[in-house]
Formats: C-alpha cells, structure tokens, sequence
C-alpha cells in the first residue's frame, strides 16, 4: 500500500501569533526595536542636549522591553494556543503591556539608585510611565493587528491553493481511468487473472488518486504509480510498447504532487506510441543536482496526418500543481525536437522525508511478494 506524506503546509502552526522563540524571530524584534528607539530619539518634538546618550539608554530599555516580551509569550504560547483568538489577542496583548510596567518600573528605581537624571520633576515618574505604557500600546497594537492580518492572509492563500489542487486532480482522475477500463474489459473473458491484476494496479493507483491533496508522496512511489499504469498498458499494446529507465541518478525519496510523472507517460503513450503502427519507445530520465529534481520524458512522435490531437489539459494541471507545491521553483518545459520527438521535462526543489522513504520501501517489498 502507498504512504503519503504530510506537506509542510500541514504542520505549520495555525496559531495567529509567531514564535516568539525563533532565533529569527527574536533577531526581527531586535532590529525592530532598534529602529523605534532611533524614531524615538529623532523625533523633532523631542529637544535634547545629548541625542546619542538618550539614543542608548531608549535602545536599552526597548530591547529590554521587546525580548521580556518574546520570552513571555515563547512560555505562554502553549497555554495560549488553546484559546480562541480574540482571547489570546487580548492576553498577548496585557502580557506586553504588565512587561513594559514592570520594567518601566524597575528602570525608574535603577536610575533613581545610580543618580540618572539628578533633576527629577515630581511628576516625572508618572509621567514615565504613562508615556511607556502608551507608546507600547501603540506598538502592540499595531504589531498584533499586522500578525493577525498575516495569518488571514495565509490561510487564506493556501485555501485557495488547496481548491486549485483539488480542482486539478479532480480533472486529472479520468484522464488514466477510460483506457484501463477498456484494457480491463478485454482481458475479462480470455486472461481473467491478467484482469484481476490489471483491476489491483487500477485500485491502487484511485486510491492515490482520491488522497488527500495536501498531501505529497515520494518519487520512488510515483514511479511505483506509473509501473503499474504501463503494466496495464502492456497488458493492452504489447511488444508495441519500451519504455527505457535512466533513472539512477534520481534521489526515490525526493517529494512530488502525486500524479505528477503518470499523466506525462499517458500521455506519451497516447499520443505517441499508440498512434504508430510499430509502436516505439519512451524514454525517461532523471537526476538530481544543486537541490533540483529533473524528470524528462521522450517519446517518437507520428506523421503529422497521424497525430492525435489533444487540449494539453495533463501538462496544463501539472504545472498547475507544481506552481501551487513550488511556486516558481516548480516548471514544466516541453520541446519538439525536429517533429520526431515529443520531450517533456519537469523541474522541482529537492525536498525529503526519511520516513516516507522508508515505508515507500516497505510497500515495495510487500508489492513484490504479492507478485
């Protein structure tokens, strides 16, 4: 049985809010901070005899302030993935605003006990803190509503992705299924047990077929796929049908959109080795190199006047796919070498899933010895 693999789109947290324990997320405060306590400092309503002195002590106090505040919410987050997201909002935002005070506080009584500012209004402590608490309502505002909004966006993209997919694979799923319903049909009477293979290979390859569309699965099960789509074929064309595998070089457990290398052999066939008398050969490559997969499929093309004409819909939805999985990291080039060749090549990252690779092996050791 085929395995399919978790995309990382599926374990990406759901919760609004970023971890604040991310090395890059702390870097991003910090950089962040620094440019308030610049604004700060250069604020023409602010009149000031040393601007580099006042420049260091805000900066201090803000990254204090800014990596207090990612510690708190890195230890709350647990806690405030389980509530509803106006509440946790709400808590993250108190839990920004206690951490300002309290500095705020503790900032007051230091310079107090080293003699800062020896010039103190008797208002002055107040005001500190009124004019702390205000500017980091502010920002907290602003930073939450800009986290909020960019997880509504996301979800938003990959719903839309998602119903891309779907859409696709769901065009993509009679593409195989009429020819092996004929082929099936044949093979009925005369090879009942070649029928009764050829209908496991077929309720495999539904069964990858009605998956789950986030889902990826690994080149060694697409090929797997695809062996079993031309071992129905076979069953149909006969010696009309080669196919050459040049796919040493190929790293099987690299991930792929399901159906991604099954449609182009369909294709191929169809409109290439179907359409001449003696039949002919397909060609398919692969390799891997600076983390990019390139799979090429070749295939004889017939006279002009023997071509099978098609609308592209297969090559349409699997640069589809791949644009939804790798955006523009993900590209299908097609070539027609001197009108005799048809060549098709598909390009993708390399990403991987130990896990997957080892079940892919599994399965194809319980394959084997089922056949």
């Amino acid at each position: 049985m085929l395995n399919t693999t978790t995309s990382p789109k599926d374990t990406q947290d759901s919760f609004f809010l970023p971890d604040f324990c991310n090395v890059r997320m702390v870097f991003a405060l910090v950089v962040v901070g620094e440019l308030l306590a610049f604004i700060l400092v250069l604020s023409p309503f602010k009149n000031s005899t040393d601007p580099w002195g006042d420049l260091s002590i805000i900066s201090l106090f803000i990254q204090w302030v800014a990596l207090s505040s990612a510690a708190a919410l890195c230890t709350a987050r647990p806690f405030l993935q389980k509530l509803e997201e106006k509440v946790a909002a709400t808590l993250s935002y108190l839990i920004s605003l206690m951490v300002t005070l309290l500095l705020t506080e503790a900032a007051f009584w230091l310079m107090q006990y080293f003699n800062f500012y020896v010039s103190i209004s008797p208002d002055w402590h107040l005001d500190l803190i009124l004019q702390n608490l205000m500017i980091s309502a502010i920002v907290n505002a602003v930073t939450l509503r800009y986290f909020y909004i960019q997880h509504q966006w996301k979800r938003h993209l990959d719903a839309e992705s998602q119903a891309r997919i779907q859409a696709l694979q769901a065009r993509i799923r009679p593409h195989f299924l009429f020819n092996s319903l004929n082929t099936i049909a044949s093979l009925t009477r005369d090879q009942p047990a070649l029928a009764e293979e050829a209908i496991e290979d077929l309720a495999d390859l539904f069964r990858q077929s009605l998956a789950d569309t986030r889902h990826q699965i690994t080149i060694g099960e697409e090929l797997e796929l695809t062996r079993r789509y031309l071992g129905i074929e076979k069953l149909r064309m006969g010696d009309r049908l080669a196919v050459d595998w040049d796919i040493d070089r190929l790293p099987k457990d690299a991930l792929i959109p399901a159906l991604s290398i099954q449609p182009l052999m369909e294709n191929a066939i169809y409109h290439g080795i179907e359409a001449l008398a003696e039949g002919g050969k397909i060609n398919i490559t692969g390799s891997e190199a600076k983390g990019q997969i390139s799979i090429t499929l070749k295939n004889p093309m017939p006279a002009k006047n023997k071509a099978k004409h098609g609308n592209k819909i297969a090559l349409d939805n699997i640069k589809s796919r791949l644009d939804a999985f790798y955006g523009a990291k993900g590209k299908v080039q097609v070539e027609n070498k001197d009108n005799a060749y048809y060549i098709v090549n598909i390009t993708f990252p390399y990403h991987t899933s130990q896990h997957t690779f080892q079940n892919t092996s599994q399965g194809s050791s319980q394959e084997k010895e089922r056949k």
